[in-house]
């Protein structure tokens, strides 16, 4: 308990900060203009803009603001200055237009590379533009951060890269809010939107699908972070995945994403290469129609050691998972892993199993109780169980097949889960609890007399919020 609490007293702290960073965001110097019949020998007013961005980011100062007009832009982008803590440099599209930086005339270089390109910067914010075509090599990004801090990547777009839409690397207080990345991982290398050796970040309100690898990744010493709000659909790897590899990797949280119709499971942790993985905190998601788990503490990778440890997998709905035989809902079956808690779930109708610890996995390392389970399959030679004080039935979902997983009002998940260790809040941002106890899954349930739940659909239509 006290591991968690520290947990969460570090992502509150890294919420606090990427609120500053926000607020530090807003502060006005220079505003300067650039479209595709500007010229780079304009002073870059409304009326004589610049030609390239590239001019833009050789020029701009802390607090400075580049508007960019509806167009497209052929070109790679490498900003050359940095901002100040509250002088921010900002890259922006014009408001109500669309302006395309489309890279597919130009080779990146064979390395860790974008068209957008953020290398040892700070205080950079680039916001609204879509970033097309970036290749042709492994690791080559749409927009890249490497070695940089306090940079702001919110509500771009990015298609056809050959490595990530969004790459954050080697840096430190990195905020991605809102952005679009589909058709990502084409060289099978990086994923759609990928952190790795990166600490005090936040990865939030992303709409991820298509892509040919994992959905999101946090990786590789990667640490006090935050993944939420993001809904990540039809891509060919993990929906969402946070691995260690080599290196020690800790103190994340994964909480209100919507993960399905992904290639593999929905969610997934592992130490692919011996690095340790602890402290993570899975609450409040909902994952469905993932082709295998829909979560997973995994033994993936070719490693002779897999260590995690402190493990919260809490208030969680998962529904439907599994398209092949012998996968399921929540599957613990990495035996060093420790002190895993899985609490407050809701499991239900998936394929092979609803909650399965592998025989190798000593008993005193997981701790499973108060899920609700619908659907047990009774394979209890391959370690499938209810654990303590769960509740068995239907868990009388508003609309499953419409993607609904609101509780209705005799739904047997209310009321009947344990507050240790449970959020304060649901999937909504509801608090919990509303009635005599904390209810089981994602969803806390609120009687719509005081209450009324608006769905929210995804960016192209499709059913995205719960």
């Amino acid at each position: 308990m006290m591991k968690l609490l520290i947990l969460l007293a570090g992502l509150v702290a890294a919420l606090l900060i990427g609120s500053d960073q926000r607020a530090g965001a807003v502060a006005a110097g220079n505003i300067y203009y650039v479209a595709p019949t500007g010229d780079d020998a304009n002073p870059g007013t409304q009326s004589q803009p610049w030609r390239t961005i590239q001019h833009a980011a050789d020029t701009l100062a802390a607090g400075d603001t580049i508007y960019i007009r509806a167009g497209t832009y052929p070109e790679r982008v490498i900003p050359q200055n940095s901002g100040s803590a509250g002088q921010y440099i900002t890259y922006a599209v014009y408001p109500g237009e669309k302006a395309t930086i489309d890279g597919s005339s130009i080779t990146l270089p064979d390395t860790l590379a974008g068209l957008f390109d953020i290398l040892d910067q700070s205080y950079i914010r680039v916001a609204g533009l879509r970033v097309i075509n970036a290749g042709p090599y492994d690791n080559n990004a749409a927009i890249l951060v490497h070695n940089s801090s306090y940079i702001i990547v919110e509500n771009n777009h990015t298609a056809n890269t050959s490595s990530s839409g969004i790459g954050i690397w080697a840096s430190d207080h990195i905020t991605a809010d809102g952005n679009t990345i589909e058709q990502a991982g084409i060289r099978l290398y990086q994923e759609c939107l990928t952190v790795a050796e990166t600490s005090w970040f936040e990865i939030k309100n992303n709409e991820v699908s298509n892509g040919h690898k994992d959905g999101i990744c946090v990786k590789d010493n990667a640490a006090n972070g935050q993944v939420y709000r993001n809904h990540v659909y039809q891509v060919q790897g993990v929906g969402i995945y946070v691995d260690s590899w080599n290196r020690h990797t800790h103190d994340i949280a994964v909480f209100q994403n919507i993960v399905h119709d992904n290639g593999n499971d929905g969610l997934a942790l592992a130490s692919e290469e011996g690095g340790t993985l602890e402290n993570v905190y899975v609450y409040n998601n909902m994952g469905y129609h993932n082709r295998y788990n829909a979560l997973n503490v995994s033994i993936n990778g070719e490693a002779q050691h897999h260590p995690i440890s402190n493990v919260q997998v809490i208030n969680n709905t998962f529904y439907n998972n599994g398209w092949a035989g012998g996968v399921g809902g929540i599957l613990v079956e990495n035996p060093e892993a420790q002190n895993v808690v899985v609490r407050n779930n809701i499991v239900s109708q998936n394929l092979y199993f609803q909650l399965l610890v592998a025989l190798v996995v000593p008993a005193q390392h997981v701790t499973i109780d108060h899920n609700l389970i619908d659907g047990y399959r009774g394979n209890v030679s391959e370690g499938e169980t209810r654990g303590s004080d769960y509740v068995e039935g239907d868990p009388l979902f508003t609309n499953a097949a419409g993607a609904d997983f609101h509780l209705q009002s005799s739904s047997p998940a209310i009321d009947h889960g344990s507050a240790v260790a449970a959020p304060g809040t649901d999937s909504d941002g509801q608090a919990r609890p509303t009635g005599a106890g904390y209810d089981i899954g994602a969803d806390e349930y609120v009687p719509f007399t005081s209450f009324v739940y608006l769905p929210v659909a995804s960016k192209n239509g499709t059913p995205a919020r719960r």
